[in-house]
């Protein structure tokens, strides 16, 4: 939790790689944002995980198991399972400024708590609970990254660079970075990386729906679906994790 981290990092060529190709998935992310729901784009992101397991498989000259497969379907099914319930209408791209504050505080009031009960934790457990609030963290940036999108797409470069939604989102973008990559280096990356990539599209829902209102379908039924896709792709995600780290390992080794 220092940023002496962050400069001792990028020291290293393969992380300066990794931040690379995660600057290149943002841009795609902001134009995401730029003309769809929150509650749609957010979600969506935990596909990568689909793809990093048999990167990792292929570089650690592996096989995924019948585990993996099976993680991978519950994803799947699950992340499926739920936009097509939930239907995220395309809602707003702004709300007042009274609101974004509001919004703002309470994240940071969220992130701090996480952070404290973090601290003289087990290296696991502290591990997944900078995570978590690197999730918040990160649900709140995609808010202002959707904001700071429609802003330079209805009225320009100008508008979108001297808003306060830039700001917000440089300092918000850092303080995830800073949070996400202590939790790397806390525990093993399975302590991390499940809560970390669950975390961030549940915020990002909230959000969509009680912030820009983006209409999700609600009623028994429909609640009930939405629940159980959600935790279909959370137990997909920890399994995937799981091989991940394993994957991970096995390069290291």
């Amino acid at each position: 939790m220092r940023l002496g981290l962050l400069t001792r990092l990028m020291r290293r060529p393969v992380w300066l790689v990794g931040i690379g190709s995660d600057g290149a998935a943002y841009v795609l992310q902001f134009v995401a944002l730029g003309h769809g729901a929150l509650a749609l784009v957010q979600p969506l992101l935990v596909s990568g995980l689909l793809f990093a397991l048999p990167l990792g498989a292929f570089l650690a000259r592996t096989r995924m198991s019948g585990r993996d497969w099976s993680g991978a379907i519950a994803l799947v099914v699950g992340l499926s399972l739920f936009l097509l319930v939930s239907s995220p209408g395309a809602g707003h791209a702004n709300a007042s400024n009274m609101t974004w504050l509001m919004l703002s505080i309470i994240c940071a009031l969220a992130i701090g708590l996480i952070v404290l009960a973090a601290q003289g934790r087990s290296s696991r457990l502290r591990a997944g609970l900078l995570a978590a609030a690197a999730g918040v963290d990160y649900g709140l940036t995609a808010a202002y990254t959707k904001s700071a999108a429609h802003l330079l797409l209805d009225h320009g470069v100008v508008a979108a660079i001297t808003s306060w939604e830039a700001y917000g989102l440089v300092i918000a973008g850092v303080l995830g970075m800073l949070l996400a990559q202590s939790a790397f280096q806390s525990g093993p990356l399975d302590a991390s990386l499940p809560v970390l990539t669950v975390m961030d599209p549940i915020v990002s829902i909230v959000i969509g729906a009680a912030v820009l209102g983006e209409g999700i379908r609600t009623g028994l039924g429909a609640t009930t679906l939405e629940l159980a896709g959600l935790a279909l792709m959370t137990v997909g995600v920890f399994v995937l994790s799981r091989a991940e780290d394993a994957a991970v390992n096995r390069q290291a080794a």
